[in-house]
């Protein structure tokens, strides 16, 4: 023990115990600052980590702060798949927004009961805290990770961060159900291949009029508990050490209370990539000084040993001192105890979410509710709704797809998905539907459903047996033989099951038709073989982000084909088994399905194997995770072309995570429809829209562009000329743009200045009559053009509303816009109330796009500044 350790801990025997109050944050603190006071100096610095070990002597057991819940929690158990953020989003629809949120958060509670269960506690996706969500500005279509964000504006940003932070807290946010962790902190939007060493430059403008109000908004009106600082540097500091970010805004205007936490090996990467600091031991520092309290490190997930000691060669060298670890410390076991974690706060019931409450018929509803609102109606010449006993043929490689259903961070496990072929076929049972095999994609691979796999037995699914490790041998025994329904690793979720095992599994394969496939395994060693030949084989576990490898190969209905694969606990691959029954002739079979067919719908687009973060895959079209094209793979352009030859109505449905060029289909498909990455009902709620059931009430969070020559460099983070807020082209969609199955007009608008001046704020009331002849979705959003001048964008959101009416229905509605609402920010980065004239728009897109609103100017007289 060292000299200081040894000090601190004597002190802490010494002092009395501090009177707790009724305050609940300051008996937090209390409490959590009498733990700190008794640990020893290895006890503290261990904590500093996203795994933090237990403190048996204390009563403090294991906690892991690593916890991902982006549009679903991720555990040992099958949760509910919502829809990847982009396509909530496109709900435009906060109050929604909240009870999705409310429903992960359930799910987080429960899982965390789970692990006190099993025992498991200490393991990711057992803490009562989740990184979610990421409100970072989708400011440039090719950044693989923009799915994850709610779109390119501030204002739908902050108002949907908000609403996630609330439904995932609950209540009351001093005893948040779990804590909320907005990310990632802050002016980080890509490119991935630069982001650990990347030094961003941000004009004082854009900072505070796109890049910081979604935190300020999540800190300050949602009252986030923590905040995850970004990889990349600011202005030339690394934003987990940024004075600018950490102290000035956060800690300082915006008076945060809680804890940071770095990215995954953000804090390393001040030292071994940006060269900000000397070595390890001073980037700890310098994020410790800063005010990171919790560094992530991936090096925890091969259980890296002594990854501690930077914290205290820092101590030793006199780059921090024993105030600023305890100063984290508190901060972390307040927010332990505030949550429950930890026992002992009498404000915090004692309640527990039981492992029941994952992924119930209420949250699947909502799953579906969720994908259904996410749609994004683009173009439709008639041919929609589909009308009862039409013939289709459906075609294209994401036609009866599922993985690409769930988008990026998102569990492997959830209730069965639902494909847009089987929605069809659900929602149509008696039409006639064919199915056109896709010829080979760069979109290929399904998880391989149970009822394709067979037990040594007999029984649908695998048997896996689990084999717990002791030291660095594994039992001569199995703990564990269970059946499983795929590839999957599920021995967490065991008592039984030590936190380091082995798992095999052994069965067949069959195919419900034969046909050439294609074939691939992730996370796992093995092989599955035809004819006693591996055509599937895995020497080495792959690993977190590396592409999906497919053979293709010739099966047979009627044949089990004998695999046997295993895995162990530390490897970040996660285990799949993955295939795609393609065409041998991909023109005959699209000849052939579409013969007598009256209405082609063709699904398209991406998935998250080729969009998302810093992965290793370079193709055309991708690098990286990021996009270096806005076109849609080849293959599927050219499948498009040859569609549209036939002669027949062409519906293209268009799954992915980000703005892709839909100029042809603009000019060349009868109806577009936009679903982005939609979860786990996804092809049932597309299906409810094509036909009419539901109808399309989505908007687009993003601009759809035309080309990439339309946008200045990836890496310049300038927003001249980028999203509709400063992009002087036109657009091949809009943001806001989406149509529905029926028509709506808005009465004149009505402006009353709050206590009789606008800069106080301003009421605007408008009239919204459904004028069609069916139920239908109306987002009215309110936009605000100011005066010109230097710094100014074209127009901004400053209000959406998303309501439902039926036919002849009118409905009256209100925007309350506060002085911060009616501000802009000046070239300098002042956010201030300019005099002038202002035109305010409320309609159903933006004004001047053609669509249904109304308009009216208002005049503000005087310069009001405001706070940061």
């Amino acid at each position: 023990m060292a000299r200081g350790a040894a000090r601190a801990f004597v002190l802490a025997v010494a002092i009395p115990l501090t009177v707790f109050g009724a305050d609940v944050r300051s008996d937090a603190e209390a409490r959590a600052r009498n733990v700190v006071a008794q640990l020893t100096m290895d006890e503290k610095i261990d904590q500093l980590l996203n795994v933090a070990p237990a403190v048996p002597r204390l009563g403090i057991p294991a906690y892991n702060w690593w916890t991902e819940s982006l549009h679903g929690a991720l555990g040992p158990l099958p949760t509910t798949n919502f829809p990847e953020p982009i396509g909530l989003a496109a709900s435009f629809d906060a109050p929604l927004l909240q009870q999705v949120a409310a429903a992960i958060s359930t799910e987080v509670r429960a899982l965390h009961t789970l692990g006190r269960q099993t025992g498991h506690l200490g393991r990711i996706g057992t803490g009562l805290d989740t990184w979610s969500p990421n409100i970072n500005i989708f400011r440039d279509p090719r950044w693989g990770r923009g799915q994850e964000t709610y779109g390119e504006d501030p204002h739908l940003t902050a108002a949907l961060g908000v609403a996630f932070i609330r439904g995932i807290q609950g209540s009351n946010p001093d005893l948040p159900d779990v804590v909320a962790t907005p990310k990632h902190f802050a002016v980080h939007s890509g490119p991935e291949s630069t982001r650990h060493k990347a030094d961003v430059t941000v004009s004082a403008h854009d900072l505070e009029d796109t890049y910081l109000p979604a935190f300020r908004a999540a800190i300050v009106d949602a009252q986030a508990g923590s905040i995850m600082c970004a990889y990349n540097r600011i202005n030339g500091q690394p934003a987990c050490g940024s004075e600018l970010l950490m102290k000035q805004h956060l800690r300082g205007a915006w008076g945060f209370k809680g804890y940071v936490v770095s990215d995954c090996d953000a804090v390393t990467d001040i030292a071994e990539q940006h060269k900000y600091a000397t070595d390890p031991a001073a980037a700890v520092a310098v994020a410790l000084k800063a005010g990171t309290d919790n560094e992530c490190n991936t090096r925890t997930l091969g259980e890296t040993p002594g990854l501690s000691a930077r914290y205290r060669e820092a101590w030793q060298r006199g780059l921090i001192n024993m105030a600023d670890i305890d100063q984290a410390l508190v901060r972390l076991f307040s927010a332990r105890y505030r949550t429950g974690d930890l026992a002992g706060l009498p404000q915090r019931q004692a309640t527990t979410v039981p492992v029941s409450a994952i992924n119930t018929p209420a949250h699947q509803a909502l799953a579906l509710q969720a994908a259904t609102r996410s749609l994004v109606l683009l173009k439709n010449d008639g041919v929609l709704p589909l009308k009862p006993g039409l013939k289709l043929a459906v075609i294209g490689p994401l036609a009866d797809a599922t993985r690409v259903l769930r988008g990026n961070y998102s569990s492997t496990q959830s209730a069965p998905p639902v494909s847009v072929l089987e929605g069809l076929r659900r929602v149509l049972p008696q039409a006639q539907i064919k199915l056109a095999p896709a010829g080979a994609s760069i979109t290929d691979g399904d998880p391989v459903p149970a009822s394709a796999l067979q037990t040594p037995d007999g029984k649908p699914g695998l048997r896996v047996t689990y084999t717990n490790r002791n030291g660095t041998q594994y039992d001569s025994k199995p703990v564990l033989t269970r059946t499983a329904p795929g590839l999957e690793a599920q021995g967490l979720q065991f008592k039984a099951v030590a936190d380091h095992h082995k798992v095999n599994w052994d069965g067949y394969l069959t195919v419900p038709e034969s046909g050439l496939y294609r074939l691939g395994v992730s996370g796992v060693k093995g092989a599955l073989t035809v004819g006693g030949k591996a055509v599937v084989e895995a020497n080495a576990y792959s690993q977190w982000g590396e592409p999906l490898q497919l053979n293709t190969v010739q099966l047979e209905k009627g044949q089990r084909y004998p695999l046997h694969f295993m895995a162990e606990t530390g490897s970040t691959g996660v285990p799949g088994l993955f295939w795609k029954r393609i065409s041998s002739d991909a023109d005959a079979d699209l000849k052939r399905a579409t013969a007598d067919a009256d209405v082609i719908v063709a699904v398209v687009g991406l998935t998250s194997d080729l969009e998302g973060e810093e992965m290793a895959i370079k193709v055309e079209g991708f690098s990286g995770g990021d996009k270096t094209s806005l076109d849609l793979p080849a293959e599927q352009r050219q499948l498009l072309e040859r569609a549209k030859a036939l002669g027949k109505p062409l519906v293209v449905v268009l799954m992915n995570g980000s703005a892709l060029d839909l100029s042809w289909a603009k000019d060349n498909a009868a109806a577009i429809l936009e679903a982005w990455y939609p979860g786990q009902s996804g092809g049932l709620a597309i299906a409810d829209v094509l036909t009419g059931r539901a109808d399309p009430g989505g908007r687009l969070p993003l601009t759809f562009y035309r080309s990439l020559a339309d946008l200045p460099p990836f890496d310049d983070y300038r927003m001249q000329g980028r999203t509709y807020r400063y992009y002087n082209g036109t657009p091949v969609y809009a943001f806001g743009a989406g149509l529905s199955y029926t028509s709506f007009s808005y009465a004149p608008l009505l402006v009353a200045p709050v206590d009789g001046a606008p800069e106080n704020g301003v009421i605007v009331t408008t009239r919204i009559t459904n004028t069609g002849g069916r139920d239908g979705d109306e987002v009215a959003q309110l936009y605000l053009t100011p005066p010109a001048f230097d710094g100014a964008p074209r127009l901004a959101l400053r209000g959406f509303q998303r309501i439902t009416l039926k036919a002849g229905e009118s409905r009256d509605i209100s925007f309350r816009l506060t002085p911060r609402d009616l501000s802009f920010v000046t070239r300098d980065g002042q956010r201030q109330l300019t005099p002038g004239q202002y035109q305010l728009s409320v309609g159903s897109g933006q004004p001047g796009t053609g669509v249904a609103g109304q308009q009216t100017p208002i005049v503000l007289n005087r310069t009001v500044g405001l706070e940061l």
